[in-house]
């Protein structure tokens, strides 16, 4: 377990069975290595902390993990899913319909259509060598 783990599965908390029921061990009956990875869950929300500017700050200030802040900026710098889709549909269209304009240079063109394939390949569209080249 590593600070990402924290990131994505959540802070580690040692658990014990008593009497079949589940419960979080005492801080006092931790071993070195489950101090540890508690650890990271801290480690990883000071690094995203230090990462955001203010107003991002704010949106995740009163998170009790790591993963729950980054969800949190997940959602608003990538949307949900359902945006995410929106959103590929709607770059997937511009794609299909680009041109070069009259007047157009070829700078401004390439400029245009590569910003249409990075935004496309961020949200998972998997290009093949012969579709990115067309004439």
């Amino acid at each position: 377990m590593g600070i990402w783990d924290a990131v994505v599965n959540g802070p580690f908390l040692p658990m014990q069975v008593v009497k079949e029921e589940t419960m979080k061990n005492p801080w006092s009956d931790w071993s070195e290595s489950e101090r540890k990875k508690a650890q990271y869950d801290s480690l990883a929300k000071n690094i995203i902390t230090f990462a955001l500017n203010m107003d991002e700050f704010f949106n995740v200030s009163q998170c009790n993990s790591a993963k729950e802040m980054w969800e949190i900026l997940e959602v608003t710098h990538e949307g949900t899913n359902d945006v995410k889709r929106a959103r590929k549909h709607s770059l997937i269209q511009e794609y299909e319909l680009f041109r070069m304009q009259p007047e157009e240079s070829i700078a401004n063109v390439q400029k245009g259509f590569t910003h249409i394939v990075n935004n496309l390949t961020g949200l998972g569209k998997v290009f093949h060598k012969s579709s990115t080249y067309r004439c």
